[in-house]
């Protein structure tokens, strides 16, 4: 999704390269004034050339995935992201459009190197007026770069309080890899593994820890768990930390887990993890310390998703139906062409 898009310039490093190629154009002239005009029209493309590229190497955000678009969003908020790539696609226009003019006009002084580096001087304090933005673009690129590939499969969102478990249950039955401490707030950010098995691919995602607060008050870390949640699960295992361990209380999180369901329309199994510490009746549990009743957890995922897959395949199934045959078609239009006997023809005509 953005693993394309290439450093973005600081306006220095615009400037250099634009000068460079200028330079060298500017070199095969042996008419110093012809040389001149040249350079700075030579100078003024090269800018506008590299602005554009900038800006183009963005996706168009309203037309990326839910998810990719409301990450970018928490994380530098997409007003902002817009903002700097208008001011870079500015600088851009301002070259274009002034890069001909000043081209002639160097063209036809008497002091040709005067008015060059006159023109140059300009074309340097408007790219760097957008020198905060393209160093801006830089940092939000090199963090979407960074975001995991999301399948398109069916996908189990692991949410719960920081540090109830979330990432060793990950670990556990998945190809990711997240980091495993006994602190809260280890996971970052999202991550992702993967599991095929008894014929299926699912797709695990670890999230950031959830407080049981206003939405408002939650930080990024936490609105991009939130984020998961919303545009990517097809069903939320919540993880419910029956020790107490992790620091919050039981009621907390079975609060949270309350909200939780209300965000999604989809299946949330809770499970409580750490089962070799403490069990709470009425919630399956597992530990992933110990691997206890890891599969019975499995089991229930893939009941889920049999039973999703059936759902869906009896939509598909129903859609078919709705959708008339040629014959069904013809016989609503009154053609039924099939069932005319040669008779028929003759007395149309």
């Amino acid at each position: 999704m953005f693993e394309t898009i290439p450093t973005v310039p600081t306006a220095e490093e615009v400037l250099d390269r634009s000068l460079s190629r200028a330079s060298k154009r500017m070199e095969k002239r042996q008419n110093r004034d012809r040389a001149n005009a040249d350079f700075v029209q030579s100078v003024y493309q090269s800018v506008h050339d590299r602005l554009v590229e900038v800006v183009a190497s963005f996706p168009e955000f309203d037309e990326v995935p839910v998810f990719y678009r409301d990450t970018a969003g928490i994380l530098f908020g997409l007003d902002r992201i817009r903002k700097s790539l208008g001011a870079v696609g500015w600088a851009a226009r301002w070259a274009r459009d002034h890069g001909p003019g000043f081209t002639y006009q160097t063209k036809r002084s008497p002091s040709t190197a005067q008015m060059r580096r006159r023109y140059v001087a300009r074309l340097a304090s408007v790219v760097h007026q957008v020198d905060q933005d393209l160093r801006f673009l830089n940092e939000v690129r090199n963090t979407l770069r960074t975001l995991p590939h999301i399948e398109d499969c069916f996908t189990v969102v692991v949410a719960g309080y920081p540090n109830v478990g979330k990432s060793s249950f990950i670990r556990r039955v998945s190809t990711g890899v997240p980091e495993v401490a006994s602190y809260p707030f280890t996971t970052k950010g999202v991550l992702v593994g993967h599991r095929f098995d008894r014929g299926d691919r699912i797709q695990f995602v670890d999230t950031p820890g959830i407080l049981d607060r206003p939405a408002i008050e939650r930080n990024a870390i936490e609105q991009q768990a939130v984020a998961a949640i919303t545009s990517l699960a097809d069903m939320v295992l919540f993880l419910i930390d029956g020790s107490e361990q992790c620091g919050y209380p039981l009621e907390a999180q079975l609060q949270l887990l309350i909200e939780v369901q209300g965000m999604r329309d989809v299946p949330v199994v809770p499970v409580v993890s750490k089962a070799d510490v403490a069990t709470i009746e009425g919630y399956p549990s597992f530990s992933a310390e110990t691997g206890e009743h890891i599969e019975d957890v499995l089991t229930a995922i893939y009941d889920l998703k049999a039973l999703q897959d059936e759902r869906d395949q009896a939509i598909r199934d129903e859609e078919a139906d709705d959708c008339p045959t040629i014959e069904r078609r013809e016989a609503s239009l009154g053609l039924a062409l099939h069932n005319h006997s040669e008779e028929d023809y003759k007395a149309d005509e």
